[in-house]
């Protein structure tokens, strides 16, 4: 009988190892998608980007950062987003625009992008280091 009552001990410790495992991995997947939505580390990555583009020292290297700040910003299936530009989000989700739920972040981070465009579009440093500046105080940085 206490082969049988340790065949029963083994048994339930089997079926209690195995649920709390499966029980853990299923609480780090779920915590793991909802912080892969998580738009406030894209717009902290966007604003260093930002950030970096106001202080390069020249057109190019203000532009090559706001690249890296749209990126972040758009998603890779967002308006604007270059394939031959480095996305420093790219595994923090889809791109802090689309996960945005709420709509007046959704709506600063959209005049951001509209700031880093401009920055894009000209070839003035001067122009696009102040479009720089600019999105870097939208995105909350200084």
């Amino acid at each position: 009988m206490n082969t049988h009552s340790g065949f029963t001990l083994r048994s339930d410790f089997a079926v209690r190892f195995v649920s709390t495992v499966f029980g853990t991995t299923l609480a780090l997947l779920i915590s793991s998608s909802a912080m892969a939505a998580d738009a406030a580390p894209q717009v902290e990555t966007a604003a260093v980007h930002a950030g970096l583009a106001a202080q390069a020292a020249n057109v190019k290297g203000v532009q090559t950062h706001l690249h890296h700040t749209l990126n972040c910003l758009v998603g890779p299936d967002g308006d604007g987003f270059d394939s031959d530009e480095m996305n420093p989000c790219g595994d923090m989700g889809n791109g802090a625009i689309p996960d945005t739920s709420d709509s007046k972040m959704k709506e600063n981070l959209e005049s951001a992008v509209d700031k880093a465009n401009a920055g894009l579009d000209t070839d003035d440093y001067d122009e696009a280091k102040t479009a720089a500046m600019s999105v870097q105080k939208m995105l909350g940085t200084k």
